[in-house]
């Protein structure tokens, strides 16, 4: 299972340490940047993970400082549906009842080790579907809605 990584400068070292959690865990992680420390812009990386997360129906995971700026900029993008966690409960229930496609986490919030864990926990959850469904749908719908003012 391919899944989508990337990270804004401050996320590099964590963006690094979740890729090799993930290939050990047997997956096969798609770095989409940023590739060194040097400052770029979030939204940027945001773009380039939504884009594989949208072209093969796989889930995505970014990180910035905060995940706060990165997880606005992915949530712009029609399809998407980014949540920032940081705690597993959070990341359980994104995927289970919210059907998030990205987990966004803060690098200088969340240490690696929860952070590693929070990336386990939101790929090995499976949306519940039910009465989530229709919720889900709705902000489809909103995305349809909005698109279609603009």
């Amino acid at each position: 299972m391919k899944i989508a990584v990337g990270s804004d400068h401050a996320g590099v070292q964590l963006k690094h340490d979740i890729i090799a959690v993930l290939a050990a865990e047997g997956y096969e992680p798609i770095d989409c940047g940023a590739y060194t420390e040097d400052s770029v812009d979030y939204p940027d990386i945001a773009e380039n993970v939504a884009r594989e997360v949208l072209q093969k129906n796989i889930l995505g995971i970014l990180i910035c400082g905060t995940g706060i700026g990165i997880s606005i900029a992915a949530n712009k993008i029609p399809g998407i549906r980014a949540a920032l966690c940081n705690d597993l409960f959070a990341a359980r229930l994104a995927r289970e009842h919210n059907d998030a496609n990205i987990v966004a986490i803060g690098s200088r919030i969340t240490g690696s080790g929860l952070a590693e864990e929070i990336v386990k926990t939101f790929i090995k959850t499976s949306f519940a579907a039910g009465r989530h469904q229709r919720r889900v749908e709705k902000i489809t719908a909103l995305e349809n809605k909005f698109r279609e003012r603009v």
